[in-house]
């Protein structure tokens, strides 16, 4: 069994054929879906997907692209639907200092609060991290102890020796494949087993011989199959250990 730990089933671009898509990842073995908000009203789209379907659960949070219009308001919204049934996260949150599309002082404000909202109802956090290492780290040291997961990696060494320090877990994409991807590459194969974890973050990010096409979660396999041949393990080794620290990370019960 596999586990596409970060997807995005609740947006639109997959409207036209959501359970076929689902239906694909569980023929390729994908069994377990977690559907991550990153506004408001896609993390309650998120939850009405997980109560829809027995494979699919629900992370909630404000994604730092829609910072700037956080509020206490949207913090009440992102508490009550934590609530839920098979909520198993706090997420997506964090920084993006590549894109900036919300002010660097409101991410940090609306990061700081959803981790104090995270450690208040005892749930793991999702981080989204770009070109924003220094930063993430230093917001995240304020809320140590912390269950956290470092989504679509994207850092350096320096980075990935600091998450794995913490104890965070290690999330990577499709994006490994891509022929201008060297360093993603090793530092998959640096991270310890215990700590990786899979994703697809569909629709985004097709591995290479799908780009340019929208990407789903059956492909969290070609992932599998290509993280098992860099570090040179079988691919029942690999579905076996990530599943089982999803299981760990997010609850599941699969352990």
């Amino acid at each position: 069994m596999l586990i596409d730990t970060h997807c995005h089933l609740d947006f639109d671009a997959f409207d036209p054929d959501r359970e076929e898509v689902i239906r694909r990842a569980v023929e390729a073995g994908v069994e377990r879906f977690i559907d991550i908000g990153a506004s408001v009203e896609s993390s309650a789209a998120a939850c009405a997907l997980a109560l829809k379907y027995p494979e699919v659960y629900a992370g909630v949070g404000v994604h730092p692209h829609e910072a700037d219009g956080f509020d206490a308001q949207s913090e009440g919204q992102i508490r009550e639907l934590a609530a839920g049934k098979k909520v198993v996260a706090v997420g997506e949150i964090g920084l993006d200092y590549y894109r900036n599309l919300s002010s660097k002082e409101n991410q940090r404000k609306a990061f700081s609060k959803q981790l104090a909202l995270a450690k208040d109802l005892g749930l793991p956090v999702v981080v989204h991290c770009r070109e924003a290492e220094s930063d993430t780290l230093e917001v995240l040291e304020e809320f140590l102890p912390l269950r956290a997961a470092i989504h679509c990696f994207s850092g350096g060494r320096d980075f990935l020796e600091a998450c794995l320090e913490k104890g965070f877990y290690v999330s990577y994409t499709c994006n490994i494949t891509y022929k201008k991807a060297p360093l993603l590459r090793e530092c998959a194969c640096r991270t310890p087993l215990e700590k990786l974890m899979l994703e697809t973050d569909s629709p985004y990010l097709s591995p290479e011989g799908f780009r340019g096409k929208r990407n789903e979660p059956a492909r969290v396999k070609i992932l599998a199959e290509y993280i098992a041949k860099l570090r040179g393990i079988s691919l029942k080794e690999i579905s076996e250990r990530t599943t089982l620290n999803a299981g760990i990370f997010f609850g599941l019960g699969l352990a």
